[in-house]
C-alpha cells in the first residue's frame, strides 16, 4: 500500500488517514520507516502467538471508532491479510465504501493459501472498487459478477515498491549476509511461512533442501527466517549444522530486496515474492500445492513445486546445474506490472470523486 499512499499524498488532492493495525509489528515497522509514511492511527494488535480469531475482533474493535471520528469517504484495503477482511467488514458495518487493491486473486481452495484465499474472497464480496493487479484477476472478478465498470487492472503495486527500491544503492551488509554473498557458487534464497504447510509439509521442504546441499555442494541457501516458534524448530531442527545453510533474522524491506538481487534463485511460499523476484530477473520456486497468481506460472518465470521434497530438490537442482533451464526462467516475461499501478489507482480515485473527467485506462500490457 506504501505506493498508493505516497502518491496520494504527493498529489494532495485527497485527505489521507493512514491506520496500522500491528498485526505484524517487526515487519511493520521497518517498512514504515523504509517508506517514510505517515501514521495517523495505530491500533498496535499484536499478541504472542496470536490467533486469527484475536486478529479479526481487535482490528473490527480497533477500527470502528477511528471510522466513526475520521468518517472518511472510502475505505482503501490491500491483499489477502485478516487486517484486509476485518477492515472492509468494519467499513461496511459503518456503510462506508470499500476499495481492494490487489483484488481478484483466486486459488480453486478456500483452504490453501490458508487463511488469505478467503480472506481476499470476503473483501471482494464486501468491496465496491476493485483494483485488480492482471487481466486474470479481472477475469475472476467478472466471473463472481462484480461489475465491469468498477474494475480497473493496474498492474500490483509490489512491482511500483520494487522498482523503486531496487534502483537505490544496496545497504551496508550485516556481516553474516556479506560472507555469505562472497562464497563462491550458487546463492539460493529462501522463505518459508505459509500456515498451511506448519507441520509435515514444512518438515518436507527442510528435508529438500538439505539434499540439494549434499548433490550440489558449493550451493549456499540464505534463509531469512520468520519468527513464528513453529517455523524455526522445524528448519532449525533440520538444518543446524548444515553449512550451506545460513539463518538470518527477517529482513528489513529495502535489504531484502537487494538480496533478492544478489541471489541466482528464490524458493519461496510467498504470494508476493512470486512477483517481485521474475521482476529482476529471478526464477522462482513456489513450494505451494495452489497459487493466486498463475500468471507466473504460465509466463515460466515461476514453477509449483509444491512441498514433497523429492520434486523440490529435482527442480532446484536442475535450476542450479543446467545454464539452458535456468537462462529460460530468467529471461522470460514479468507479467505483472510496469511500476505504474499506485498512478492508475489515484488517477481513478480522482475520477470517481469528480476531479477528473475521464477515467483511466486499464494496464494494456496485461490481458485475461
Amino acid at each position: 500500500m506504501a505506493p498508493v499512499i505516497l502518491e496520494l499524498k504527493r498529489r494532495g488532492t485527497f485527505r489521507v488517514v493512514t491506520c496500522l493495525t500491528g498485526q505484524h509489528r517487526e515487519m511493520l515497522d521497518q517498512v514504515v520507516e523504509g517508506f517514510s509514511l505517515p501514521v495517523d492511527h495505530d491500533l498496535k494488535i499484536m499478541r504472542d502467538r496470536q490467533t486469527l480469531g484475536h486478529i479479526t475482533s481487535a482490528v473490527l474493535h480497533g477500527l470502528d471508532p477511528i471510522l466513526q471520528a475520521e468518517n472518511p469517504d472510502l475505505v482503501v484495503v490491500h491483499g489477502d491479510t485478516t487486517t484486509t477482511f476485518a477492515a472492509a467488514l468494519a467499513a461496511y458495518y459503518r456503510m462506508i465504501p470499500v476499495a481492494h487493491v490487489e483484488a481478484g486473486l483466486r486459488t480453486d481452495s478456500i483452504y490453501s493459501p490458508y487463511p488469505e484465499e478467503i480472506n481476499r474472497r470476503l473483501a471482494d464480496r464486501l468491496a465496491e472498487i476493485y483494483y485488480a493487479p492482471t487481466g486474470a484477476a479481472r477475469a475472476a472478478l467478472l466471473q463472481e459478477n462484480a461489475p465491469p465498470g468498477q474494475i480497473l487492472v493496474t498492474g500490483n503495486t509490489v512491482i511500483d515498491a520494487l522498482l523503486v527500491t531496487a534502483s537505490a544503492p544496496p545497504p551496508e551488509w550485516e556481516p553474516k549476509i556479506a560472507q555469505v554473498l562472497e562464497r563462491p557458487g550458487p546463492k539460493i534464497l529462501a522463505t518459508v511461512h505459509r500456515r498451511e504447510s506448519w507441520g509435515e509439509p514444512m518438515m518436507r521442504v527442510a528435508r529438500a533442501m538439505k539434499e540439494v546441499c549434499e548433490k550440489v555442494p558449493e550451493a549456499t541457501f540464505i534463509f531469512p527466517i520468520h519468527l513464528n516458534p513453529l517455523v524455526r524448530e522445524t528448519f532449525h531442527g533440520v538444518l543446524d549444522g548444515v553449512r550451506q545453510v545460513v539463518f538470518t533474522e527477517p529482513l528489513p524491506y529495502r535489504p531484502f530486496v537487494h538480496l533478492m538481487k544478489a541471489a541466482d534463485v528464490v524458493v519461496t511460499d510467498s504470494g508476493g515474492i512470486q512477483e517481485e523476484a521474475p521482476t529482476l530477473g529471478k526464477p522462482v520456486l513456489v513450494m505451494r500445492d495452489t497459487t493466486e497468481r498463475p500468471e507466473g506460472i504460465e509466463a515460466g518465470t515461476a514453477r509449483l513445486v509444491g512441498t514433497d521434497s523429492e520434486t523440490i530438490a529435482r527442480e532446484l537442482v536442475i535450476l542450479l546445474t543446467d545454464r539452458s533451464a535456468y537462462d529460460t526462467m530468467a529471461n522470460a516475461v514479468n507479467p505483472y506490472g510496469d511500476g505504474r499501478a499506485a498512478e492508475r489507482i489515484a488517477d481513478h480515485l480522482e475520477y470517481r470523486f469528480g476531479m477528473r473527467a475521464a477515467a483511466p485506462a486499464d494496464f494494456a500490457g496485461l490481458s485475461a
